[in-house]
């Protein structure tokens, strides 16, 4: 048996060797990816151990006096904890509830069109929100929503009252997500676009002679063909579920949108950089990065044993 497993090694590492020799072009190619990853994924993770410790600069990592869960508990009891979590939830799952599908119909309907220059033209209208700065997009946000921007006049056109929508921590979420699904739409619906594209159109022809009409082809072809696409899509959207953007919540948000807006991003920044307490933002930092690994691989165990398809 041992002398078997010996043999498997020593086939194994010459079938290395010779599959480094033969494709040693594209592994000179992949180099790069791998020492970005190495430098600036795995060798930070040394770092992490400060969210045990009550880290100071001057001591070092290893020198910081160590306090184990200490920073975690005081995290769990504070009363910022819940309120966190509720915004952090609340936003993401929003955006999850709005800005995952919207994506996945915005190309239905594209791949509906049959004109192709209105076909272009909407791609590329759909498309520009992306490419704008994200310092833009809320420097026009902040316009647009202030007393005397643009939707208050369109209400006052309507009959309504001038308000500073983003002095109301009741429209934070809304004005949060609406922005996120216009901004990303277009550009997140160009995995979709091409998964239709792979769609066998023999299944086409065949719905069309079993008497199909359009919305039944949608349903019982079109959707069939780029399930495994949206599946894998949503699975690595759940590994992200608690990373809502700081960069535009911090723009967008004051001290009077606090309640709906504050976010555990938001919290990290404020306690790391602001206040200089690493040890205790980096522990908040990696429970929203466990609870992140959790959701990705419960997902992706979820979504294995339901329909086989999966990440990993």
């Amino acid at each position: 048996m041992i002398q078997n497993a010996s043999k498997h090694r020593e086939g194994t590492l010459k079938y290395i060797k010779r599959d480094l020799v033969r494709n040693k072009g594209i592994y000179i190619m992949f180099l790069p990816v791998i020492i970005y990853f190495v430098l600036f994924h795995y060798v930070p993770m040394y770092g992490a151990q400060i969210a045990f410790r009550d880290y100071s600069a001057r001591q070092g990592i290893t020198g910081s006096l160590f306090v184990g869960f200490e920073h975690f508990k005081t995290f769990f009891g504070s009363s910022y904890f819940w309120r966190l979590l509720r915004n952090t939830l609340a936003l993401s799952l929003l955006a999850l509830a709005f800005g995952f599908p919207a994506p996945i119909i915005l190309a239905l309907l594209m791949n509906e069109l049959r004109n192709k220059t209105f076909k272009r033209v909407v791609q590329t209208v759909t498309y520009l929100p992306y490419f704008i700065s994200l310092m833009v997009v809320c420097s026009l946000l902040i316009d647009y929503l202030s007393k005397d921007g643009l939707f208050n006049d369109i209400a006052v056109l309507f009959g309504g009252t001038r308000t500073s929508y983003l002095l109301q921590a009741e429209y934070y979420r809304t004005i949060h997500v609406a922005s996120g699904v216009w901004q990303n739409m277009g550009w997140n619906s160009i995995v979709y676009i091409s998964a239709l594209a792979a769609v066998d159109q023999q299944l086409y022809e065949a719905a069309v002679i079993d008497g199909a009409s359009r919305w039944k082809q949608t349903l019982h072809v079109t959707l069939p063909g780029i399930v495994p696409t949206i599946v894998i899509m949503l699975i690595m959207r759940m590994g992200t579920i608690m990373n809502v953007g700081f960069e535009k919540v911090i723009l967008l948000y004051n001290s009077a949108t606090y309640e709906t807006a504050d976010v555990i991003s938001t919290f990290v920044y404020r306690k790391g950089l602001q206040e200089a307490n690493y040890g205790y933002s980096a522990a908040v930092g990696l429970f929203n990065s466990v609870i992140n690994t959790l959701l990705l691989v419960g997902t992706n165990t979820i979504s294995r044993r339901l329909n086989e398809t999966s990440l990993f």
